[in-house]
This record gives structure tokens, sequence and C-alpha cells, in this order.
């Protein structure tokens, strides 16, 4: 350490006191104190010029000729009223100057902001304006039916059924324009079916018109299949679509494929339901879709809870049925799913009956939400089916499981064709493991 004497330290300031002053404090070089520039340069030279006599080296590490000529900017301190001195190097200025000069002077905020276009997310609508499937009228012996065909008409055909207070629009639009469905459904066709008087924008049926029964329903799919010219179809059927479906198939076993069964229920209409339905069909005929009526729909479709699962597709669906439903028609098709009868199918477990057994000898995929009040229909329907040739699926956190959960529902049912020989040429999707096909 220069200036070490016996052992101790000497200060750099000499007397001991200047390496100690304040270098925050303004201070008047003109009195003889020593100024903050001053003890800068005692801390990284040593020594000044005129301190060559107190025993530190002559020569200082930074020489003041190579300090260059410094920019003053009076600033004010806090700990004193007098302005202080700060210094900045001429090179910084003029890179600084540089700098702004390069700038624009107009504001940057005009620049930013002039190429940016806001983008809102578009609205979920349930309208056949973005529909792309095309409508044909197929008469029956009950009247006649509106089908919407999707896809080309020369490759194997998926045929829908809806569930109560909707039709293919408002059931099937949005899940077979998913993503993951367009692929799946470059090798199909898609046929689907409206109940009578349920199809958008129907007129409201005579007075003396006869809704027909479930079963009845069921048999107009005969017509369906002549007009369209369809030896077989794989089905695809929600709540009462998926209980009509179920009845042709066990009358026409040779005609179906295949089963995707969503909230089916195989059991004619408990006590409960026919109580809570009977009113609802009282009401929508007297006084159109009243507030309880709607609310049964938005928990018989969704189940409990479902604005805080998915608030903004709750308001779309309660819009829709207080604004598009006919609820004459409507209430029609409630009296008749609710006199409906059992399935009266059952399994049986003995291998040398089981071709004799009543139920249903197609594969079958049965779905529900675990927030679907008919899971337990679904559970009741699986223990009635065969076990070689069926799967029971819950899908977690939803209700509405086309809705809430496509991308799952998609899935399996890509798998499940996949398994049955059907859309071997569909890639996984990169979240999805590689599926061995079954032909």
């Amino acid at each position: 350490m220069p200036g070490s004497i016996g052992g101790s330290y000497r200060s750099l300031g000499g007397s001991g006191s200047d390496i100690y002053r304040s270098t925050t404090t303004a201070a008047n070089g003109s009195n003889g104190s020593t100024t903050m520039m001053d003890t800068v340069k005692k801390a990284f030279s040593f020594v000044t010029a005129t301190n060559g006599g107190n025993g530190f080296p002559s020569e200082p590490l930074i020489a003041e000729d190579d300090v260059k000529q410094p920019v003053i900017i009076a600033s004010r301190t806090d700990s004193a009223n007098t302005n202080t001195i700060r210094k900045m190097p001429t090179s910084g200025v003029a890179e600084e100057a540089a700098l702004l000069g390069t700038m624009p002077s107009d504001s940057m905020d005009d620049i930013e902001l002039k190429n940016i276009q806001l983008q809102f997310p578009s609205t979920r609508s349930l309208s056949r304006d973005d529909s792309s499937a095309c409508e044909e009228t197929v008469e029956t012996d009950r009247g006649p039916l509106v089908v919407a065909i999707q896809g080309s008409r020369n490759k194997p055909a998926i045929l829908t059924y809806h569930d109560l207070g909707l039709n293919y629009i408002s059931n099937f639009q949005a899940f077979f324009n998913y993503i993951d469905m367009r692929a799946l459904l470059e090798n199909f066709c898609v046929y689907h079916v409206n109940a009578p008087g349920q199809e958008e924008g129907a007129q409201t049926l005579p007075e003396d018109y006869i809704y027909p029964t479930i079963d009845e329903l069921a048999s107009q799919l005969t017509f369906v299949l002549s007009h369209f010219g369809l030896k077989q179809f794989i089905g695809f059927g929600v709540g009462a679509g998926a209980n009509i479906l179920s009845r042709f198939a066990l009358v026409n076993p040779h005609k179906v494929a295949a089963l995707c069964l969503i909230n089916c229920v195989s059991t004619q209409a408990g006590w409960i339901e026919w109580g809570y339905q009977k009113l609802n069909a009282r009401y929508l005929r007297s006084k159109g879709m009243t507030q309880g009526v709607l609310d049964y729909l938005m928990w018989h479709h969704f189940g409990r809870n479902t604005e805080e699962r998915n608030h903004d597709l709750v308001q779309v669906y309660k819009s829709y049925f207080e604004r598009n439903v006919n609820a004459t028609n409507l209430a029609l098709f409630i009296d008749s799913y609710i006199k409906r009868t059992d399935l009266n199918i059952q399994r049986e477990m003995d291998p040398t009956k089981k071709k004799e057994g009543m139920t249903l000898g197609m594969p079958v995929i049965n779905i529900t939400g675990s927030h679907s009040p008919h899971m337990d229909d679904t559970v009741t329907l699986n223990g009635r089916l065969d076990p070689t040739n069926s799967t029971w699926m819950k899908i977690s956190d939803c209700g509405m499981v086309l809705e809430e959960q496509p991308g799952k529902v998609s899935e399996a049912f890509r798998l499940f064709l996949q398994g049955e020989g059907y859309a071997s040429s569909v890639k996984c999707a990169p979240k999805c493991e590689p599926v061995l096909e079954k032909y």
C-alpha cells in the first residue's frame, strides 16, 4: 500500500479526513475545500499534481490532460439548496445527439399504431348461414323430413339424429366443423336427420297433425335410406336421437354398421321426468318458452353449474332456445319422447346363447359427460350391451360433450372408426399416440 509507515496506513488525503468526505455533498472549491471531482481523482489516481510532496507517486494514473472538457449540467440535490455540477463526457453527448438526430420528430404513437388492427374472436352462432350442408326434403308415411347432407355421397355414410330442443345445426354443426373432425369427414358423407317440425325456421305443425311416436320416428329412417340409396350407415345420436337410432338398429341390425350414442337412455321415462316434461309441454303450447322450460332444457343438456364452466356457451344456447325454437313443435316432440317404451335389451353372458340374446349386435361406443344428468342412464345401457363389442366412455368436466369437449369426442370417434376398419388413412394428431388399426 503506498505511503505505509511503521505498519500503519496513511489516508489518501494526508490528514486522514478527505477520504471520508461525502462525495454527494456539494462543495465550493474557491474556499480551499476539496471538490467532488478532486476526491474521485484521488481515489483512482492516488495523487494529483498538488499532492506530490506527501510521499505518493508523482505520476497520476489518470492524467489531467487526458480529461476531456466537461459539459456542465445544473441540477438540484436533496441535501443542499445549491446547484451540483454533473459532468458528462463530450463523447457521450455526441453519441446521444447522433441518436436523437436519427429519430423522427413526429410522435412515436402515430407510427406504432397506424398499422395495427384490432381482431375480435368470431361470435359463436347457431344459424344456417354457417352451415356447408345441403338440405333436402324426404317424404315419409308420417310427413316430410328435412335431411342435410355434408360431404361426398359416394363415401360411407354417417347418419345423425339430434336431441330435444335442437336440430342438426344447433347440435352437430360446430362439432362436425371442428378441425379434427373435418379431416375425418374427408372419408365420409354425413346425413343429418331432423325430427318433424324441429328444423331451422320450421313452420308450426297443423293442430290436427298427429306427431309420430318414438318407434315411428325410428321407422322413418327407412325412407331416408331409400331416398339416398344407402344400404348401411354409422349412427351418431344424442339424447332422444340416440334412443331413436338404437330402436332402428334393433329392428334393422344389418343396416347399421356401428353406433356412437351420447347420453342415451334405454329405459322408459320415470315419474319425475314424466312430470317435469308434461308441465314443459303444457307451457310450451300455452305460453311459449317460459323461464321454467328454459331452465329444464339447460339442465337437460348441460347439467348443473354450467355457467361456472362456460358462461359464454350458456348464453348462446339460452338465446337460441328463446328465439329460434318453435315452442309448439317442441312440445309435440317432448310428448312423443316421454311416452317411449323400454328398449328391452339385456346382456347375455352365456356364450352359447349370445347370438339369440336381445341386444345391440353392432359395435357401440357409449359416451357421456361427468356433469351430465344422464350419466346413470348410460351406465344402465352399458350393463345391457355386449362387453365384447361395446365401450363406455365418461369425459370429465363437461355435460354437453360435443360443445364442451369436442377434441376428446372427435379423437374417441376417430379411434372407434379406425378400430372398425374405417378412415385408416387419417393420420393421428401430434398429441395422439399411434393406434393399431383393425381391418
